[in-house]
């Protein structure tokens, strides 16, 4: 019998079984010759997966927000404009961030699982010269899913560096950076990526690190300044050795499995099951009289959904009721709606399955709490839904 429930929340995922092996594998010296090997070959394989031919990967130990505020320290000067698309608490954590580096920020804000229209975006962006235009990819607060196809064009239009946080999108949304104008992206390993917490993953652009080298003032992060560790990606790449900060051994040995399980399975592969397993499970939720945060399928994400709870049903009931069917759930983050709504993760290696348990977890709760429904209505929704 298991002895721990299924993790179904927007990060930490469940992680493949290969991956978890390199994670428990004796630790090697950061200089041996197969940990120069994996290194290296994780950095080309991240290039390939943010499909940016020209750009600069940089893997480093850290979080999603490690990614975040070295995209910040590194891009903007005391001074500089910055603008950002919000669509929920990450838009307003890249917003402080710029803020603690000196940038003058502006926000184009929407509500609470709404994205900002196109048209107001170019607006904001012709009243002043922004220097960078910040989108989160898919916010983990809300579920709402950005066009960044769009939007990196408005960007580059009015010459402004597009960065793109990818943390909850990275490897299950589809983001073509070079093709698309991102000149930042990046992400965290615990997500899409598929590898434990503790890794940064950011791909660079070819204007991004021109606007580095322009810089007139030092970089106001050590640790995040990306002069000390490009060196430091270029020689492993190159399988050789640099020294900055001792990488995070395990991690990148995990990262270099994942990768290549990711490849393996084919970019646009992977993209397509995201979407349909995300497309079985809304329309279970939705089978089960329950909303969405996201206004409109067109802006909700393919990796999370985040329902609203149904009338006379709240989360300090439903969410334990859920976790001793055996799924663990996450709950409101968005401070405005934090107790309207919960969180589901389904992205890296999740498959059918797993959306069927959480969709019978989440009956065996409702029912529990009493909330009245056709018993099976979520599971054979979805299963319709998944074989069209």
């Amino acid at each position: 019998m298991k002895n721990r429930t299924l993790l179904m929340i927007p990060g930490p995922i469940e992680f493949d079984p290969a991956v978890l092996s390199a994670m428990g594998a004796p630790t090697a010296s950061h200089l041996a010759p197969d940990f120069v090997e994996a290194f290296g070959q994780a950095l080309e394989r991240t290039r390939i997966l943010f499909q940016c031919p020209d750009g600069q990967p940089f893997v480093l130990a850290g979080t999603g927000t490690l990614g975040m505020d070295s995209a910040c320290a590194n891009l903007v000067e005391t001074g500089d404009a910055a603008l950002v698309v919000n669509t929920g608490y990450f838009g307003d954590r890249i917003g402080n961030i710029l803020e603690r580096y000196g940038a003058k920020v502006s926000h184009v804000r929407a509500a609470p699982g709404d994205h900002p229209a196109l048209e107001d975006v170019e607006r904001a962006l012709k009243t002043g010269s922004y220097k960078v235009m910040t989108i989160t990819h898919v916010d983990t607060s809300t579920g709402v899913l950005a066009d960044i196809k769009s939007l990196a064009a408005l960007g580059q239009r009015y010459g402004a560096l597009v960065v793109v946080d990818g943390v909850c999108s990275v490897a299950g949304e589809e983001l073509r950076m070079g093709e698309w104008g991102v000149d930042v992206a990046f992400t965290a390993s615990q997500k899409a990526v598929g590898v434990p917490p503790g890794l940064a993953l950011l791909v660079a652009g070819p204007r991004a690190l021109a606007a580095l080298k322009a810089r007139k003032t030092p970089v106001g992060s050590y640790y995040a300044d990306w002069n000390n560790w490009l060196a430091v990606m270029q020689a492993y790449e190159a399988r050789k050795t640099a020294y900055f900060g001792t990488p995070a051994v395990n991690l990148v040995f995990a990262l270099d499995v994942s990768l290549g399980q990711i490849l393996q399975e084919g970019l646009e592969p992977r993209f397509a099951r995201h979407a349909r397993i995300s497309r079985a499970l809304k329309a279970g939720i939705a089978a089960l009289g329950m909303g969405q945060v996201p206004l409109n399928d067109a802006i909700a994400a393919h990796t999370m959904t985040a329902p609203r709870f149904p009338a006379g049903v709240n989360g300090a009931d439903l969410l334990p009721l859920v976790g001793k069917a055996g799924v663990t759930l996450a709950g409101g983050l968005h401070p405005a709606i934090k107790n309207e709504y919960f969180r589901i993760g389904h992205m890296g290696a999740v498959t059918l399955g797993d959306a069927l348990a959480t969709l019978g977890a989440i009956e065996t709760g409702l029912a529990a709490c009493g909330y009245q429904f056709q018993a099976g209505a979520g599971l054979a929704a979805a299963e319709q839904a998944y074989l069209k």
